[in-house]
């Protein structure tokens, strides 16, 4: 994997280019009608959904917070608040969430978003030697390593998925 500069690229491929993190960006072709963007991702990219993760945004007592699980599974709102030493989550607004990230559903990234919010991935990640999300637009998928996103983002890596 090598590093890949993206063409008019997106806060996030500047975060990984900036940290000099080895990266490859993986366009396809979005589909407007589709709904479970992670999901489309995968199909058009042959990878498995275990290795694609969608970025979530959910409000703790504490404020906005980013959990990154695998599209094969769905955020354990529970586990997300306990990561984050809070005891409950509920999913954020669309709107006050593309306020604040810079990007739209279906396109945000857990990089480069306009404000550093507390970030959870799934530890589930960690099992894999690249893993797959979004480049902050919809037909783009970044891969690197793990340990890059987490050290990016600053993340907590926690079990937050059901599977």
């Amino acid at each position: 994997m090598g590093k890949t500069k993206a063409q008019g690229g997106t806060p996030a491929t500047v975060a990984l280019t900036k940290a000099g993190a080895d990266f490859t960006l993986h366009p396809y072709d979005h589909d407007p009608s589709a709904q479970a963007y992670g999901e489309e991702a995968a199909d058009a990219l042959g990878v498995p959904y275990e290795r694609i993760f969608k970025t979530l945004v959910a409000e703790t007592e504490s404020g906005l917070a980013v959990a990154v699980v695998p599209v094969a599974g769905k955020l354990d709102l529970k586990a997300l608040a306990s990561a984050l030493g809070g005891k409950r989550a509920a999913m954020a607004e669309a709107a006050k969430v593309e306020r604040v990230t810079g990007y739209v559903v279906g396109g945000i990234s857990p990089l480069g978003q306009r404000k550093q919010l507390p970030t959870v991935v799934d530890a589930s990640a960690l099992e894999f030697e690249t893993i797959y999300f979004s480049a902050g637009r919809r037909g783009l998928q970044i891969e690197t390593a793990p340990a890059n996103l987490v050290a990016l983002t600053r993340a907590v890596t926690s079990p937050i998925a059901k599977r």
